[in-house]
């Protein structure tokens, strides 16, 4: 018989906040550290990329946009790019070189050694965040990977890696939204503070401003 749709979203809702529970407890470390990283970044003028696909590319812009405009604070923006938003650019990219080559070229045009890409999967097996990888870890950015429990080679290959408990992809994706959430809090308050001031700097001085 089929399931009453009631119960389906209950289980849906159900099962989303076990994962929730279970991030909180596996990778509140992670994001920590992550955090870290991207501030430290960020704070000595360096960048921020983010890539993903469908769902995921979505997430990277959402990050992305968290970051570059605001998240809770009111404070000077961060130098934070997603590479899934100039369509004029992607399409681009596919037609000239393929789908596969879409954030890897960008990548290469906009990342410097030192510089954080957080990549969007959740299977781990997405070729164009995978070459994205590959690119970034040849020219020397820290790769953040996020992803469920079928990337675990993906990974692997990551500098660090937020692994979702799942193989469910609509679930993974809650959970990589609500890390991404915490991640901004973090960044937030290791660059600015309560108060919205960056520490170390002037209030209205752009931490990402300056390129090397």
């Amino acid at each position: 018989m089929t399931r009453p749709p009631e119960d389906r979203a209950r289980a849906a809702l159900e099962e989303s906040a076990r994962l929730l529970r279970e991030a909180a407890e596996r990778l509140a470390r992670p994001v920590v550290d992550l955090s870290e990283r991207v501030a430290g970044v960020l704070r000595q003028g360096g960048r921020v990329l983010a890539c993903g696909n469908g769902g995921s590319a979505a997430d990277a812009q959402h990050v992305a946009a968290e970051l570059a405009g605001r998240f809770r604070l009111e404070r000077p923006p961060l130098d934070v790019l997603s590479l899934t938003t100039n369509p004029s650019l992607v399409t681009a990219l596919a037609n000239d070189y393929g789908f596969e080559e879409i954030f890897a070229r960008q990548v290469e045009a906009h990342g410097r050694p030192g510089d954080v890409i957080l990549l969007f999967t959740t299977s781990g097996t997405s070729e164009n965040v995978v070459r994205a990888l590959e690119s970034a870890k040849r020219i020397g950015l820290w790769a953040a990977g996020f992803t469920g429990l079928g990337g675990a080679s993906f990974a692997s290959r990551c500098d660090s890696a937020l692994v979702v408990p799942s193989h469910d992809v609509p679930r993974i994706q809650e959970v990589h939204i609500a890390l991404g959430h915490a991640l901004c809090e973090c960044v937030e308050a290791l660059l600015f503070g309560a108060g919205g001031t960056a520490r170390g700097m002037d209030a209205g001085e752009n931490p990402g401003r300056e390129r090397r």
